[in-house]
């Protein structure tokens, strides 16, 4: 199957590679490539299969976390490459997207709108995708869908040039990039603070807590915050997720409550769709205010960046791409606001963030999932996680990461092709 190290070349010496051509499946050169090679002619490779796997693990809770299922978009060409990537969102509605037939010429599922095309044209693709789904895309799942094509478009663009992703999008900045351990808050305080204790003595200077139980009352968020803090110690970067639970009043008043304790940002506090409300309370509050994880493509950023809404816009490269990130990045750079990634799911998505971030004006942090999920943890081979409070920039080709097979065979619950 493609995607393994054979079919990457990852260590290997090509001596066809100043050809332009890629081996096959079987590790070997076909003669109509060789022909076509000899020639001075380039083969052109052609999207063969479109698969989608749903992954869920064996208890799923009642938390708002995105590492406990997720759908996995699987692309492979007629020259024996693959590449992988994935959506965060419901993973049978992203499926439901990708498998959909055609219906007509602005309404057609993903998966018959890239077959036969060529995988190294990922903006044309991009564009492709986005007005053949008109009907029912635009914004939302849609592009989410469309982001899990386009991060395996590109990773099957690395492995092909034999790069990493990050040099493919202009070259990192980087060789590590502070991480940051995202974990929900506790049941209160008291129990924030032994969470809080456990990530900072695993290494982490910054750590985010996040959604419920924040909201409750003003005494119960005060309480969280509080509880962060001591169990940060005093040097520790804090980072609180409120999880959208707010009015702009209310939030600008917990934004004043919460500078006591020293907090890096307040987290979308608002609904996300309040653009008028961020620009107000980014222009009041006394913390620096962030937002975005649940847009979906540049248009939906661009309201909050022709505002200058927001002090730090994250971009989930699961819900973008690389192709919208990129677009967004430029943007956000160009009014002066800060970036970070978003992402909570598998390993997938977090090894796409770290080429993305590597690449930023000032990649300052990076947001590293610490959920105790098998689905966070064993889906790769790799390991793609901090290490004492570090993550390191991969330079592996494509997204420089290989699927567990093993581990897929476990938790598999659906597939289409």
């Amino acid at each position: 199957m493609g995607g393994t190290e054979t079919n990457c070349w990852v260590g290997k010496t090509q001596p066809t590679k100043a050809l332009g051509i890629a081996r096959n499946g079987a590790g070997k050169l076909s003669e109509e490539m060789l022909a076509s090679a000899r020639k001075g002619n380039k083969p052109t490779m052609r999207i063969e299969e479109v698969v989608c796997q749903i992954l869920r693990i064996t208890k799923v809770e009642a938390k708002t976390a995105s590492s406990q299922d997720a759908i996995i978009v699987r692309i492979r060409t007629d020259n024996g490459l693959e590449g992988v990537g994935e959506a965060d969102a419901s993973p049978e509605v992203v499926k439901a997207i990708i498998d959909a037939p055609f219906s007509h010429n602005v309404a057609c599922g993903l998966r018959q709108i890239i077959l036969g095309e060529h995988p190294l044209e990922t903006e044309r693709l991009w564009q492709k995708m986005l007005r053949r789904t008109m009907y029912f895309g635009r914004t939302s799942v849609t592009i989410a869908a469309m982001s899990a094509i386009d991060m395996a478009l590109w990773d099957i663009k690395g492995k092909h040039f034999g790069e990493p992703i990050h040099r493919l999008l202009g070259g990192k900045r980087v060789d590590s990039v502070q991480a940051y351990a995202s974990i929900l808050f506790g049941r209160d305080g008291k129990e924030t603070a032994e969470i809080g204790r456990r990530w900072v003595e695993a290494g982490y200077r910054a750590v985010k807590f996040g959604w419920e139980p924040m909201g409750t009352s003003e005494k119960v968020d005060i309480d969280l915050v509080r509880g962060a803090r001591e169990g940060l110690g005093p040097d520790a970067t804090l980072l609180i997720d409120a999880g959208c639970v707010w009015d702009a009043r209310t939030a600008l008043k917990r934004a004043r409550a919460f500078e006591q304790f020293n907090i890096g940002w307040l987290e979308e506090p608002l609904r996300p769709e309040d653009v008028d409300g961020y620009a107000w309370l980014r222009d009041r509050s006394p913390v620096p205010i962030a937002a975005g994880e649940e847009e979906c493509g540049r248009e939906s950023f661009r309201p909050l960046i022709d505002r200058h809404a927001l002090d730090v816009y994250q971009v989930d490269l699961s819900r973008n791409g690389f192709t919208d990130s990129s677009y967004i990045k430029s943007r956000v750079e160009e009014v002066g606001a800060k970036l970070c990634n978003h992402c909570y799911t598998s390993p997938i998505t977090h090894a796409a963030s770290i080429h993305w971030v590597s690449t930023l004006r000032e990649p300052f942090l990076f947001e590293d999932c610490v959920e105790d999920s098998p689905l966070r943890h064993e889906l790769t081979h790799e390991k793609v996680q901090a290490e004492n409070g570090v993550i390191k920039v991969p330079d592996r080709p494509g997204l420089g990461v290989t699927i567990n097979e093993d581990f897929v065979k476990r938790y598999l619950i659906s597939e289409s092709r």
